[in-house]
């Protein structure tokens, strides 16, 4: 296909005190085989901006926005699509790097059936690439708030190279259709990190649209580079946007066993599990998240 018929794909991608890790991701966009396509690189307010180091390699297509303030995964690539040009819209991790024909895969699908609005690659850790981080994602449970990635740490030995249908998009690596954004909405805002992809999986397939898992493509991803593996602030995060997704997504009955499950479970054995850990800093880190929730508890604020 030439690039003249090829739809327009905006790659989206953040960037927050990470230049090398970002221009890293930038160089494997030099060995795409897709032409037709603009990348976006959406800096959230680094100590150091870096669209003079980025600009000096002259990466293919690509431009830097500079937010004046760090907006967060959500609010960031919201704000990357509200200025992105494509039909589709690929929101990638900076911290990954991408397979050639990465594009090509992703598209495909979306000429077989035009209810699905999303597509999603296998997604293989980088440093060890034979074994899987997702592919395709298990049905949430709004019993706990918790979900798994189909394969999630299993040796890839092509168990999981059929595509189809899955539950949720992994926000590592998700190609979006214009069109489900702008019948769906974009990124949830007010959960700045974690849980935004599971709420934005949740409106999308209530608006009539398809996720699907495309096992031909992958990509590599680094993880865990931009708050840390150990980061209070995703400890905070996590627990806070756990509620919050289910005040947002559970019918009255699921939400009272929510409520209770984490009331009677959840909650005192986190807190013990601090406490016998001599974590106290996690400790109010998570009371703190609990916390937010309760100040934020009328409707209005759940948006």
């Amino acid at each position: 296909m030439n690039k003249e018929n090829q739809p327009l794909v905006s790659i989206i991608t953040l960037n927050w005190n990470q230049t090398e890790v970002t221009c890293e991701f930038l160089e494997s966009s030099r060995n795409l085989t897709y032409k037709n396509y603009e990348i976006l690189v959406c800096d959230m307010n680094s100590d150091i901006n870096p669209a003079s180091k980025i600009q000096s390699f002259n990466f293919p297509n690509t431009k830097v926005l500079i937010s004046d303030k760090n907006l967060g995964f959500a609010a960031g690539n919201n704000w990357g699509m509200k200025q992105a040009r494509g039909d589709y819209f690929f929101i990638v991790n900076n911290d990954t790097e991408l397979n050639p024909s990465l594009i090509e895969q992703l598209l495909e699908p979306f000429s077989c059936d035009p209810k699905i609005g999303v597509t999603c690659p296998k997604i293989l850790y980088y440093h060890n690439p034979g074994i899987i981080q997702y592919a395709g994602f298990n049905k949430m449970n709004m019993l706990t708030g918790r979900t798994t990635s189909v394969g999630g740490g299993q040796k890839d030995e092509g168990q999981f190279n059929i595509s189809g249908i899955t539950n949720g998009a992994h926000g590592c690596a998700m190609m979006v259709k214009r069109e489900v954004a702008e019948k769906a909405g974009m990124f949830p805002s007010r959960f700045f990190l974690y849980y935004e992809e599971w709420d934005w999986s949740m409106r999308i397939i209530n608006a009539g649209y398809k996720i699907f898992y495309q096992a031909n493509a992958f990509i590599l991803h680094k993880e865990s580079l931009s708050v840390g593996k150990e980061s209070l602030l995703k400890l905070y995060y996590l627990n806070r946007n756990r509620i919050l997704f289910m005040r947002r997504n559970c019918n009255t009955f699921q939400l009272i066993g929510f409520i209770g499950f984490y009331a009677l479970a959840t909650f005192p054995k986190n807190v013990v599990q601090y406490l016998v850990k001599g974590k106290i800093k996690a400790l109010k880190t998570y009371l703190k998240a609990v916390a937010w929730n309760f100040k934020n508890s009328s409707f209005s604020e759940l948006s």
